[in-house]
């Protein structure tokens, strides 16, 4: 670690001396938006010889396919062109496909309906086509193969959610197995086949508050028999329980981490006590950060590293050179797979042979060159009241160009979304964007944020639009103080936009200008139009309502326009189910007549997180335009903005 004021080296001493945000990128907006191929869950199956992913396409509007390689074979595409793998389960999905007898069973977008692939690629619907209001998330073949177990969410007047089984003969006789809480997840059927094990929890908790781990008999039928509750609480936030023979693993935070345990009967006996995260926040069903191996081993990741956990409880790095993985780890075998990266490539699809240590790659997008690629510093921070907030400094980066010598560069933070999320530390081809055009990018964990066990998660406790800003503005001061920003911009998405509106409407802000990609603007319209897995995720964040309206009303970046004196970019997906446009509207309406320097982009067919690459393409150029206009420098080759003014 260190602070802010540490010279970074960034750029080559023979390159030409340009100020920044003026420097000459090979990177366009175009081939960020067609490096947007994410990876999402995987599978192993065959003992560890064939890998599955599922991965999102930008070209082709965001579609997510499922693909699976057999030892050195090619990758086989396995979903038609007309089907989606996305499921709006929670709005923001999740895991919605199994393999199953060569094909998959998946969840279509289209329709929310449950399909049957073969292996031949041809599909046979397992649900009824209901209007979308009946979404499939984590189906998991049972015992006998006659059934397939999914989490459903059925929106009607009221949202219910059910573990259900569901027939693979098509004949559509789904039957509800639970339906005793207002959310459930991660069902886990033992190795007999005779128990299962999921997780649920109630409104107005968040997962990550605190979660219920329960065990029932699975029952002929199938059905289930009396659950009973395990373990965790409404401050206890259990998540991803597994089988150990009679026993149940689980990740639990009891310790004030997410460490894994061992529940067997009444006891529950830590496995490796460590202060590290060994698990992540549930934004998405399916989610795993532990799977089993032969020989009692268990696989998991911790602080972004994939470790193999002893029977003896000791743990031993897997020598690998990836510095972070993902959130859907798989295992078959010895074979563990998942996608992983390093601080200056993208993630790849990767096999891991826990028994002889040996990797391999299953699949990897086309990669950036290293040498236009920022490397994070991570960062300690004062903040407020003593606190300390982390952060990821990506300075400029060219072998073509670096600043005049004493001289600092443009920088903007990052601010991710969640707010209960965190960034990750590798390479982003948003960043490199800017990077490589001599701009800064700040990338912070502010108060509230994962990866820092519970006390950090939860400094945000009531004081959303308070810590994570005054933190926000501590970084940003610290650059400015160091001599190396010259002028420090804001952006950030859902959560994160409404940290750039709160800091904005301060009055007399630290930073520049600012831009909201989807942000909230008005917490009461918020509560009210929000969909139900967020329904009452204020209540933690800022408190109940309407005993806290006046909180709501005062903490409002649109009860504070009249403050607002910096530029700011609007950005917003015209069917977005979360922060609904709204939002984004009556902001720019309060903006009318203001003065202040602004531009709005609505984008039709897009939700909350733009896919589609000409999107993508036009909210980066525009927000380059957007900070070359308010900071002072003319980014070359790139459309202009038109701000209202």
């Amino acid at each position: 670690m260190s602070d802010l004021r540490a010279r970074l080296p960034g750029m080559t001493d023979d390159a030409p001396v340009l100020p920044g945000g003026s420097w000459p990128s090979p990177l366009t907006a175009e081939q960020v938006a067609q490096a947007g191929t994410q990876y999402g869950e995987v599978a192993v199956t065959d003992g560890g010889r064939t890998v599955w992913w599922s991965e999102s396409r930008p070209g082709e509007g965001g579609r997510t396919t499922v693909l699976r390689r057999t030892g050195d074979g090619p990758a086989q595409e396995v979903l038609p062109a007309e089907l989606d793998a996305r499921t709006r389960v929670h709005e923001y999905g999740g895991r919605c496909w199994v393999p199953h007898a060569g094909g998959v069973v998946t969840a279509d977008l289209h329709d929310q309906r449950l399909w049957l692939v073969d292996e031949d690629g041809e599909a046979r619907a397992l649900t009824a086509d209901t209007g979308l209001s009946d979404r499939y998330a984590e189906p998991l073949v049972l015992p006998g193969g006659t059934h397939v177990l999914c989490v459903r969410e059925r929106v009607g007047e009221r949202v219910v959610h059910e573990l259900v089984a569901v027939p693979l003969d098509g004949s559509a006789d789904v039957a509800v197995l639970w339906s005793g809480s207002d959310f459930v997840a991660s069902p886990a059927v033992s190795p007999d086949g005779r128990r299962l094990a999921f997780v649920t929890w109630d409104h107005p908790r968040m997962p990550w508050d605190g979660t219920e781990l329960r065990v029932a008999d699975l029952l002929p039928g199938p059905a289930l028999g009396e659950a009973r509750l395990l373990l965790g609480g409404p401050q206890e936030a259990v998540q991803s329980p597994a089988w150990e023979g009679s026993a149940v693993r689980a990740v639990t935070d009891r310790s004030g981490w997410w460490n894994l345990v061992r529940v067997d009967g009444d006891a529950v006996r830590e496995l490796w006590p460590v202060q590290q995260e060994c698990g992540v926040p549930l934004w998405r069903l399916g989610m795993t950060t532990h799977v089993d191996l032969p020989g009692g081993r268990v696989a998991v990741v911790h602080g972004g590293r994939l470790a193999v956990l002893g029977p003896d409880g000791a743990a031993t790095d897997v020598d690998v050179p990836f510095t972070g993985w993902g959130p859907y780890l798989a295992a078959d075998g010895d074979v563990v797979a998942g996608t992983a990266w390093t601080p200056t490539t993208l993630p790849v699809v990767v096999a891991v042979d826990t028994a002889t240590g040996g990797w391999t790659t299953v699949d990897s997008p086309e990669q950036p060159d290293p040498a236009w690629a920022a490397r994070p510093e991570v960062v300690e921070v004062p903040s407020v009241g003593g606190r300390t907030t982390y952060a990821a400094v990506y300075p400029p980066t060219s072998p073509q160009a670096r600043l005049p010598e004493g001289e600092g560069a443009p920088y903007v933070v990052f601010v991710h979304g969640g707010p209960t999320s965190s960034s990750p530390k590798r390479y982003g081809g948003q960043i490199a964007y800017f990077t490589s055009r001599g701009i800064g990018v700040v990338d912070v964990d502010h108060g509230g944020s994962t990866g820092y066990g519970r006390a950090y998660r939860e400094r945000l406790r009531g004081q959303w639009g308070v810590v994570e800003v005054e933190d926000c503005e501590a970084v940003a001061r610290s650059l400015l103080e160091s001599g190396r920003a010259t002028a420090v911009a804001i952006r950030g998405g859902s959560a994160g936009g409404w940290t750039v509106l709160s800091a904005l409407t301060r009055g007399g802000s630290v930073f520049a200008a600012g831009t909201s990609y989807f942000g909230v603007a008005d917490l009461v319209a918020m509560a009210q139009d929000t969909h139900d897995f967020e329904s009452r995720y204020l209540d933690g964040l800022v408190g109940p309502l309407p005993e806290a309206r006046a909180v709501y009303d005062e903490r409002s970046p649109l009860s504070h326009v009249d403050r607002l004196d910096r530029p700011v970019l609007l950005l917003q997906g015209l069917d977005d189910p979360v922060v609904p446009p709204a939002q984004a509207e009556l902001f720019l309406a309060a903006l009318e007549g203001s003065g202040v320097p602004h531009a709005y982009l609505p984008f039709e067919g897009e939700a909350h997180g733009f896919r589609r690459a000409a999107t993508v393409v036009a909210a980066l150029q525009a927000e380059l335009s957007f900070y070359g206009q308010v900071l002072g420098f003319d980014p070359p080759e790139v459309p202009v903005l038109e701000l209202v003014r």
